[in-house]
């Protein structure tokens, strides 16, 4: 059975950076690539990175795009999210995925989700 397990949620100033951690535990990873997603409050979860699991490839929305960078090393089974420059607008819960395909679809990003982590909280302060 596939476990994801988050860490580096915390809290941050505006301004300020944080990583996230996310290990894909359990069995052979078989996927598309993994994803981070993140909801606040009221609000429908997001995608905010995806990376193909065998070519690397990264995808963001906007909003993100320039601020964060998703990575994967293939040997720990892990993904890593590297959130610069936060916002306080970006507290929310974020959660790691496996994917199973991504589209862009104007300034967002779209994907399929096969398994979903516990979720870790970020809150940034102003």
């Amino acid at each position: 059975q596939v476990q994801l397990v988050e860490s580096g949620g915390g809290l941050a100033q505006a301004g300020e950076s944080l990583r996230l951690s996310c290990l894909h535990a359990g069995r052979t990873f078989a996927g598309y690539g993994m994803g981070w997603f993140r909801q606040a409050p009221g609000k429908e979860r997001e995608c905010v990175a995806v990376v193909d699991w065998d070519s690397g490839a990264k995808y963001y929305p906007d909003s993100v795009k320039d601020r964060f960078t998703i990575s994967r090393d293939r040997a720990k089974d892990t993904a890593y999210l590297q959130m610069n420059n936060l916002k306080p607008e970006e507290k929310a819960v974020y959660f790691c995925a496996v994917v199973n395909g991504v589209v862009y679809q104007g300034e967002t990003v779209l994907a399929g989700v096969d398994f979903w982590g516990q979720g870790t909280q970020v809150t940034v302060s102003s």
